[in-house]
């Protein structure tokens, strides 16, 4: 009787299925990332001013100013606009719960001067020590 050839285990993965897989998981990603995007559409002033330090775990809290004058903050529903003076209330609530809390300032680049300053002027008087202001890099 003829001795019966032992199969010995493969020892080879076969990494093909793998990196089809990644393949469609890249172009899922690829497609949503732009589509997670948070904010109000603002069209933003070109600045040239270096980029301020913010570490991703601190909190920060935008108010936006679209250019129909409407104001908006990054906290809750942020697609409702809101009245300037729900925006001072909410900020004092805000910053009374969390002191060191950042603030900053989105606005449209065609809005008047004045409009930004009163804005600024109602986030100090709700109580923030300093208002930073968001900007664009110029294109170049």
């Amino acid at each position: 009787m003829a001795k019966a050839k032992r199969r010995r285990p493969m020892a080879e993965i076969n990494v093909v299925p793998y990196i089809d897989v990644m393949l469609v998981l890249l172009v899922i990603f690829m497609v949503a990332a732009p589509l997670m995007t948070q904010g109000i559409k603002v069209d933003l002033p070109d600045a040239s001013s270096g980029p301020l330090q913010v570490d991703q775990n601190e909190p920060t809290l935008v108010v936006s100013i679209k250019a129909d004058s409407s104001y908006y903050m990054n906290v809750g529903d942020e697609e409702e606009p809101v009245e300037l003076a729900l925006v001072a209330e909410r900020v004092r609530r805000i910053i009374l719960a969390n002191p060191e809390i950042k603030v900053l300032v989105e606005g449209d680049e065609s809005l008047n001067y004045g409009q930004m300053i009163n804005l600024m002027n109602v986030l100090q008087t709700a109580g923030a020590k300093s208002v930073g202001l968001i900007t664009e890099p110029p294109s170049s």
